[in-house]
Formats: C-alpha cells, structure tokens, sequence
C-alpha cells in the first residue's frame, strides 16, 4: 500500500506540535493517567498547602511530614492535564519544590 497510509499512522508535524489522530478506536479503550508528586512547603504553611491542593479536581494527598512534605496523587483522564497540575502545584504560594516521581497509564 504505498502511497496510502493507514489511519492510525501520524504524521511527523503532527506529532512534533502535539496534534494526535482521535478515531472511534480511541474512545473505545479510554486510559486514565496517574502520577505521584513530591511537594516540598513551607512547614509553617503545610496546612493551607495541603488544602489548595486536595481544591484541585483529581488530587489527593497520600502522605504528608511535617517537616513540609507531601506525596500528592494525581489522576487525569486528559492528556497533558498531569503537566498542567504539577505546574499549578509548583506556582502555589508557599511551595518551594514539586517534583514528578511516578507517571503511568492505566487503561480503563
């Protein structure tokens, strides 16, 4: 089949600026993104910290230290929406350090 390209194949623009192939295939096996990040607070401030962050819509607090640790769990049935949490997290007041520990796919 030279020429002609399957319709799951993609093409290398597309790729490099992010635009994927959405077909009826993709809504059928639908995935959920899941990812673990470190906070580093203001011990001070862990409280109000903690609290902006169980505000976002897919976040739960799993552990916390009071020394101004938190291991924040992030699920998110939209791509990039994991990139975008980590940034709101990472730009909060009182947030000195977020980093990404574990990113997956679970396929649902």
């Amino acid at each position: 089949m030279a020429g002609k390209r399957h319709s799951a194949e993609m093409d290398r623009r597309d790729f490099i600026h992010g635009r994927w192939p959405v077909g009826a295939e993709d809504h059928a096996s639908a995935s959920v993104e899941i990812a673990s990040i470190l906070v580093q607070a203001r011990p001070e401030r862990l409280d109000d910290v903690a609290q902006a962050i169980e505000a976002m819509p897919g976040t739960q607090i799993f552990s916390r230290d009071p020394r101004g640790k938190l291991v924040v769990v992030i699920e998110a049935a939209e791509t990039g929406a994991i990139g975008s949490a980590l940034n709101d997290i990472s730009l909060m007041p009182h947030v000195l350090t977020a980093a990404l520990v574990f990113h997956g796919t679970d396929e649902a």
